[in-house]
């Protein structure tokens, strides 16, 4: 009798299976870890010798489900998969993703069927076990949502899903427009590994419903980089050896991920990244950079940073991750050139990265350099990430205001601003010297060490700047008291010749060289912006002292008998300082 109806169910398999998901004609379950008969090639097997008797029965069968089911269903409340940027809705697991977690979950036996007594299992096994990662618990906010429409109206809403039109043919949705475990999983097929219905390779899975914009040029679907073999596997769950092959899987899983929102393969969101950007996958070795004294210190927040977050100066809370300034499925390896006259416009290893203009409004996707670091360091207000800015007689913490061309000094960052009777200082070496040439962030802010990675990841240098800037009083600025140069960042653009045979001020070389005052003592390096008071006519060249830091030391800048504090402007190379500088008072001194 028993013969029989295992026959009876194997001769009903072609048809059950048509209707769950197509069966390829070189596959079978007979050969599947879903085989839990005593024959099954899998670590989990019963006592019986039927073998599709766990999930179907020819009669008696669940009047709920289609497919003849025949198992008993998890009553459990689940815990959906949410995020921030989550367009779909999603509740509790309905039709054939219910079926299946009726094992996955873990809380219904293996054997509990609806036609006949529970069966046993080897090993006193009655569950699917703990730490198989098939078994995915109540828990789902750590896997790839299920149950929900996918539908025109949910692809409208988010351009990186595909109309579901546009979907290949073995990705399934199921008779109410809903995605279930099915769309990635035939649960009758293993010829791909994982049940799938699409290989993962090339990320050709993932790539059947998402469009993440200029993907197919990104580094991550290209790159050929493998694994050395030193430290932690970067793949371990993927069969594939290079990072184009594992394309999403660098970065995602969509099972028991360790970053819930977003299924980041790790909690901590540097992890992702660092895993292959510690000198063992990619060429850019990350890594050892954010261990330098002076950095942006991704390893230092946790769970704050989030895509939807807004930058506005109120809201944001401070914190700085690799995704605030690197987008990973956009990333390339091109430098774009800038044209004369324009700002530093981003380069591949920023493409596609969220921004602030110049005006302050926030930009999906920025094309300046600057507009990437004015979410941070324009109105959110964040200063050096632990280090505190020189204080100075105009306090201004949004660089935003600093790179002003209205102001009356600034770097040009944003813009070159000529004005009458302005006339640039002779110690500019070329190409600077050009009044079309604009500078970036990263001419200043960026890696020490000239051989290493570029950006602002690490620097031994204060400010994360790339050479050296005294700002300790007072400070010699001669090489035989020190390796570098006090000011050597200042002299990439700044001949230091010209400087210290006063071209441009008469009392350069006796403040840089026999006073040993650092340039920072008067020039504010960014800008000094009308907004928070400066005008043209005591803030020309960059001078906004600094006070306040030395407090109590008499080589400090501090207001003079009468207490003034300012400099003012008398014509191209002339002017008067009101201060008292190292004791010396200033009432005024006049060059």
């Amino acid at each position: 009798m028993k013969t029989a109806a295992l026959w009876l169910t194997l001769l009903l398999l072609p048809a059950l299976a048509a209707a769950f998901l197509p069966l390829s004609a070189s596959s079978s379950i007979v050969d599947t870890k879903h085989n839990l008969s005593v024959t099954g090639p899998g670590p989990i097997k019963s006592e019986a010798d039927e073998i599709c008797v766990f999930c179907h029965t020819p009669h008696h069968a669940s009047p709920e489900f289609p497919y003849l089911w025949n198992r008993q269903l998890s009553s459990e409340e689940y815990i959906p998969y949410q995020s921030s940027t989550l367009y779909a809705a999603v509740g509790q697991p309905t039709g054939s993703s219910k079926l299946c977690l009726s094992c996955h979950d873990g809380t219904v036996a293996l054997g509990a069927l609806l036609t006949r007594p529970e069966i046993e299992f080897e090993g006193e096994v009655r569950f699917m076990p703990e730490g198989f990662r098939s078994r995915l618990g109540t828990d789902l906010s750590d896997d790839h949502p299920i149950s929900f429409v996918y539908d025109a109206a949910l692809a409208s809403r988010n351009p990186r899903l595909r109309y579901p039109d546009s979907l290949p043919p073995a990705v399934r949705l199921d008779r109410n427009q809903e995605l279930q475990c099915t769309a990635c999983h035939d649960p009758h097929d293993n010829t791909l590994g994982k049940f799938l219905v699409i290989s993962t390779e090339y990320s050709e899975l993932c790539t059947a419903c998402h469009a993440q914009e200029n993907w197919e040029d990104a580094s991550h679907a290209l790159a050929s980089a493998t694994w050395n073999g030193s430290g932690h596997d970067p793949w371990p769950n993927t069969p594939y050896g290079t990072v184009a092959q594992n394309g999403c899987q660098n970065c995602h899983t969509p099972h028991a991920a360790g970053g819930h929102e977003r299924l980041l393969t790790y909690a901590a969101d540097e992890d992702n990244c660092l895993v292959c950007h510690n000198g063992n996958v990619a060429n850019t070795a990350i890594a050892p950079e954010l261990l330098k004294e002076f950095r942006h210190g991704v390893q230092d927040y946790f769970g704050i940073h989030d895509p939807a977050e807004d930058f506005s100066a109120d809201l944001l809370e401070r914190h700085v991750e690799c995704a605030d300034c690197h987008n990973p499925h956009q990333v390339n390896a091109s430098r774009p050139e800038t044209p004369l006259g324009q700002p530093r416009r981003v380069s591949g290893a920023t493409a596609g990265v969220t921004g602030i203009t110049f005006a302050g409004q926030p930009l999906a996707v920025a094309e300046y350099e600057y507009e990437i670091c004015f979410k941070c360091h324009g109105d959110a207000g964040f200063d050096f990430l632990g280090q505190d800015p020189l204080q100075r007689q105009i306090d201004q913490q949004n660089n935003r205001y600093a790179f002003d061309p209205d102001n009356p000094s600034f770097h040009p960052v944003v813009e070159f601003r000529s004005r009458a009777g302005r006339v640039a200082p002779p110690s500019l070496l070329a190409p600077f010297d050009l009044e079309e040439r604009l500078i970036g962030c990263s001419d200043c802010h960026n890696n020490n060490d000239p051989t290493g990675p570029r950006g602002p990841h690490g620097s031994d240098h204060p400010y994360l700047l790339a050479l050296n800037y005294e700002t300790e009083d007072p400070f010699p600025d001669d090489p035989m008291y020190s390796d570098l140069l006090a000011y050597e960042l200042c002299y990439q653009c700044h001949d230091r010749s010209s400087l210290l045979a006063d071209q441009s001020f008469r009392e350069h070389n006796r403040h840089i060289v026999e006073q040993q005052t650092p340039c920072a003592i008067c020039h504010d390096p960014h800008g000094v912006s009308y907004r928070d008071g400066a005008t043209e006519l005591n803030n020309s060249h960059l001078i906004n002292f600094a006070t306040g830091q030395y407090l109590g030391d008499d080589s400090l800048v501090r207001p003079d008998a009468q207490g003034r504090l300012y400099y003012q402007k008398l014509g191209t190379f002339s002017g008067q300082c009101f201060l008292n500088c190292h004791g010396v008072e200033h009432d005024p001194k006049t060059y």
